[in-house]
């Protein structure tokens, strides 16, 4: 948690009312949890994300289960390490246009003041700032603070394997994920080089880290700097960092959850697991597989494995044993609009709907 936003089951559940309120759109078609659906370990079951005016986003939606352990929160920009400061762009980011809240502030605060649900949570949740005036707790601080609180409490660690492995329940999971565990920790497959740790990433942050461990990396998706044979890429954090040596870099994901986050790749490119192991890494990345150059800065740890179809199957069975089905189903994180008079298109501020 950082300094300035201690958590608090008040700030939680306001921001949870945010995360699954459409009003935080520009035209009431949307919100936080469209692109975050929970039965998806909030994810969205697109390859790509489109934005309230059906512009497409370029980038898969991230999952955000335990999402307050990682150090940088998106596929390519390393310089996003806040939930706070990463929450606006969805809201006002206009390159693309996703919430299309740009300019719209004003109009988002009133609607605030105006609904008696929301003028009970922020005072709950920020009872210092309520009574400093006019404004009130209404800010763009305040709003995000309370987002990044949500975020925070979606923790994910009661999946069969946590049982298995934890809890020292040893028929939580089957004999076939129990080898595929064995694969995926193995030197063959080498997974779990870079999907490791108790997040299944090598993207990690906690109270007893010394400073944070943070891993983007080239798989070998594409042959060239992700422009090349695929153009629906992009070329990774070089667009941040200005190395070329960073083309085709992407952050880490973790596998938690992972069975239900399809599809995969930065890119939403790939539609199953066993693709993901047939494919794609078996074959030291898709991009050989088509018959095309390998990438010169694909990872070290891409090089390619032989593997049957029966340990893919394995490996696959490990992989959906981390799905943490009372995560998935947790009410604290539901849309608590469902109980109310749900916020809808029809009921959404003029003042805050576009301009026909």
């Amino acid at each position: 948690m950082p300094a300035d936003n201690p958590m608090s089951a008040a700030k939680v559940e306001l921001g949870r009312h945010l995360f699954h309120d459409v009003r935080l759109s520009a035209n009431g078609a949307m919100s936080c949890a469209t692109c975050h659906d929970q039965a998806r370990a909030f994810t969205d079951g697109q390859a790509v994300s489109r934005g309230v005016a059906g512009e497409a986003g370029t980038r898969s939606a991230m999952s955000l289960a335990n999402v307050a352990y990682l150090p940088v929160l998106t596929w390519q920009n390393p310089q996003l390490t806040s939930l706070e400061v990463q929450a606006l762009i969805p809201l006002f980011g206009e390159h693309p246009v996703e919430m299309g809240l740009a300019g719209r502030e004003q109009q988002l605060f009133a609607m605030f003041k105006a609904d008696p649900t929301y003028r009970r949570l922020f005072a709950q949740a920020f009872p210092a700032e309520a009574g400093q005036g006019e404004g009130g707790p209404y800010a763009l601080s305040t709003l995000t603070k309370a987002l990044a609180s949500f975020q925070r409490s979606l923790m994910s660690f009661d999946s069969p394997y946590d049982r298995y492995r934890y809890g020292g329940q040893k028929d939580a999971i089957s004999a076939a994920a129990k080898r595929g565990e064995e694969l995926f920790f193995g030197e063959k497959l080498e997974c779990y080089h870079c999907h490791g740790g108790f997040n299944f990433t090598d993207n990690l942050k906690h109270a007893r880290t010394p400073f944070p461990e943070i891993g983007f990396h080239n798989t070998g998706l594409y042959n060239e700097d992700g422009r090349g044979a695929y153009p629906k890429a992009s070329p990774g954090i070089v667009e941040f960092t200005g190395e070329p040596r960073d083309a085709g870099r992407f952050r880490t994901p973790s596998l938690r959850n992972v069975a239900v986050t399809a599809p995969y790749m930065h890119d939403g490119s790939i539609a199953t697991l066993h693709e993901v192991l047939r494919t794609h890494y078996a074959r030291a990345g898709r991009a050989v597989h088509a018959g095309l150059a390998a990438n010169p800065l694909r990872s070290e740890f891409i090089a390619g494995f032989e593997i049957s179809e029966a340990e893919i199957a394995d490996v696959v069975a490990f992989l959906e044993s981390l799905t943490d089905e009372r995560f998935l189903r947790d009410p604290a994180h539901q849309n608590p609009w469902r109980n109310d008079a749900r916020p809808t298109a029809s009921t959404h501020p003029a003042s805050i709907r576009p301009v026909p």
